[in-house]
Protein backbone atom coordinates (compact mmCIF):
# COMPACT_ATOMS: atom_id res chain seq x y z
CA UNK A 1 0.00 0.00 0.00
CA UNK A 2 1.06 3.27 -0.65
CA UNK A 3 1.69 5.72 2.21
CA UNK A 4 2.95 8.67 0.13
CA UNK A 5 -0.46 9.21 -1.32
CA UNK A 6 -1.84 10.06 2.11
CA UNK A 7 0.39 12.40 2.58
CA UNK A 8 0.67 14.86 -0.43
CA UNK A 9 -3.81 14.35 0.32
CA UNK A 10 -3.24 15.88 3.71
CA UNK A 11 -0.68 18.08 2.56
CA UNK A 12 -2.81 19.81 -0.20
CA UNK A 13 -5.30 20.30 1.78
CA UNK A 14 -3.39 22.18 4.56
CA UNK A 15 -2.11 24.45 2.24
CA UNK A 16 -5.78 25.20 0.69
CA UNK A 17 -6.79 26.42 4.21
CA UNK A 18 -4.06 28.38 5.10
CA UNK A 19 -3.98 30.22 1.44
CA UNK A 20 -7.79 30.71 2.29
CA UNK A 21 -7.14 32.09 5.51
CA UNK A 22 -4.68 34.53 4.52
CA UNK A 23 -7.52 35.61 1.62
CA UNK A 24 -9.59 36.53 4.63
CA UNK A 25 -9.61 39.74 5.83
CA UNK A 26 -8.04 39.86 8.90
CA UNK A 27 -10.78 40.88 12.07
CA UNK A 28 -8.89 42.15 14.62
CA UNK A 29 -10.19 44.00 17.85
CA UNK A 30 -11.13 47.12 16.10
CA UNK A 31 -14.08 44.67 14.30
CA UNK A 32 -16.15 44.35 17.04
CA UNK A 33 -16.35 48.51 18.01
CA UNK A 34 -17.22 48.66 14.24
CA UNK A 35 -19.94 46.14 14.07
CA UNK A 36 -21.48 46.90 16.98
CA UNK A 37 -21.04 51.05 17.44
CA UNK A 38 -19.91 52.02 13.88
CA UNK A 39 -21.78 49.77 11.38
CA UNK A 40 -25.83 50.92 12.12
CA UNK A 41 -24.94 54.43 10.21
CA UNK A 42 -21.87 53.33 8.59
CA UNK A 43 -22.57 50.41 6.69
CA UNK A 44 -20.76 47.45 7.40
CA UNK A 45 -18.41 48.00 4.58
CA UNK A 46 -17.81 51.88 5.56
CA UNK A 47 -19.83 52.97 2.53
CA UNK A 48 -21.95 55.42 4.29
CA UNK A 49 -25.22 52.82 3.94
CA UNK A 50 -25.99 51.66 7.39
CA UNK A 51 -29.76 50.64 8.37
CA UNK A 52 -29.98 53.98 10.31
CA UNK A 53 -29.38 56.24 8.10
CA UNK A 54 -32.54 57.22 6.80
CA UNK A 55 -33.07 58.44 10.30
CA UNK A 56 -29.91 60.84 10.34
CA UNK A 57 -30.01 64.42 9.14
CA UNK A 58 -26.31 64.46 8.28
CA UNK A 59 -25.43 61.91 5.83
CA UNK A 60 -22.84 59.18 7.10
CA UNK A 61 -19.36 59.59 5.45
CA UNK A 62 -18.61 56.94 3.20
CA UNK A 63 -14.95 55.51 5.41
CA UNK A 64 -14.15 53.07 2.37
CA UNK A 65 -12.50 56.23 0.86
CA UNK A 66 -10.65 57.95 3.03
CA UNK A 67 -7.33 57.62 1.72
CA UNK A 68 -8.68 58.19 -1.55
CA UNK A 69 -10.08 61.62 -0.55
CA UNK A 70 -7.20 62.28 1.04
CA UNK A 71 -4.40 62.12 -1.61
CA UNK A 72 -4.26 58.07 -1.25
CA UNK A 73 -2.74 58.87 2.41
CA UNK A 74 -4.92 57.22 5.07
CA UNK A 75 -5.45 60.21 7.75
CA UNK A 76 -4.82 58.21 10.94
CA UNK A 77 -4.06 60.78 13.15
CA UNK A 78 -7.46 63.21 12.14
CA UNK A 79 -9.86 59.88 12.76
CA UNK A 80 -7.75 59.17 16.07
CA UNK A 81 -8.87 62.92 16.90
CA UNK A 82 -12.25 62.71 15.51
CA UNK A 83 -13.50 59.22 16.99
CA UNK A 84 -12.06 60.57 20.31
CA UNK A 85 -14.00 63.42 20.03
CA UNK A 86 -12.66 64.82 23.73
CA UNK A 87 -10.78 67.49 22.13
CA UNK A 88 -13.51 68.64 19.44
CA UNK A 89 -15.36 72.73 20.15
CA UNK A 90 -18.50 70.90 18.98
CA UNK A 91 -21.46 71.05 21.18
CA UNK A 92 -21.09 66.95 20.94
CA UNK A 93 -22.62 64.29 21.32
CA UNK A 94 -25.55 65.23 19.29
CA UNK A 95 -25.57 68.88 18.92
CA UNK A 96 -23.69 70.08 16.01
CA UNK A 97 -21.13 67.03 16.23
CA UNK A 98 -22.88 63.80 14.52
CA UNK A 99 -20.83 61.24 16.32
CA UNK A 100 -20.67 60.40 19.53
CA UNK A 101 -18.04 61.53 22.08
CA UNK A 102 -16.03 57.64 21.52
CA UNK A 103 -13.47 58.71 24.13
CA UNK A 104 -15.48 59.52 26.63
CA UNK A 105 -17.91 56.31 26.10
CA UNK A 106 -14.28 54.53 26.27
CA UNK A 107 -13.26 55.90 29.56
CA UNK A 108 -16.44 56.05 31.59
CA UNK A 109 -16.86 52.14 30.94
CA UNK A 110 -13.37 50.83 32.29
CA UNK A 111 -13.44 53.19 34.93
CA UNK A 112 -17.50 51.80 35.94
CA UNK A 113 -15.70 48.57 35.99
CA UNK A 114 -13.55 49.43 38.36
CA UNK A 115 -10.52 50.69 36.22
CA UNK A 116 -7.66 52.98 37.05
CA UNK A 117 -8.30 56.48 35.31
CA UNK A 118 -4.92 56.66 33.64
CA UNK A 119 -5.37 52.65 32.67
CA UNK A 120 -8.77 54.25 31.35
CA UNK A 121 -7.07 56.44 29.46
CA UNK A 122 -4.98 54.18 27.71
CA UNK A 123 -7.48 51.42 27.15
CA UNK A 124 -9.67 54.08 25.13
CA UNK A 125 -6.68 55.36 23.41
CA UNK A 126 -6.40 51.04 22.70
CA UNK A 127 -9.89 50.64 21.59
CA UNK A 128 -10.00 54.11 19.18
CA UNK A 129 -6.03 52.69 17.77
CA UNK A 130 -7.59 49.84 16.83
CA UNK A 131 -10.96 51.09 15.16
CA UNK A 132 -9.01 53.02 13.38
CA UNK A 133 -7.09 50.32 11.68
CA UNK A 134 -9.64 47.91 11.04
CA UNK A 135 -11.06 51.16 9.14
CA UNK A 136 -7.94 51.19 7.01
CA UNK A 137 -8.20 47.75 6.48
CA UNK A 138 -12.22 48.68 5.29
CA UNK A 139 -9.91 51.27 2.33
CA UNK A 140 -10.70 50.79 -1.05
Amino acid sequence: MNTMRPCWIVSALLLALMASAQAQPRAGPGRWDYQNSCASCHGASGRGDGPLTRYLVTPPTDLSRLAQRNGGVFPRERLVALIDGRGSTDIGPHGSREMPVWGNTYVERFTQAGGNPQLAEDAARRRILDLVNHLERLQQ
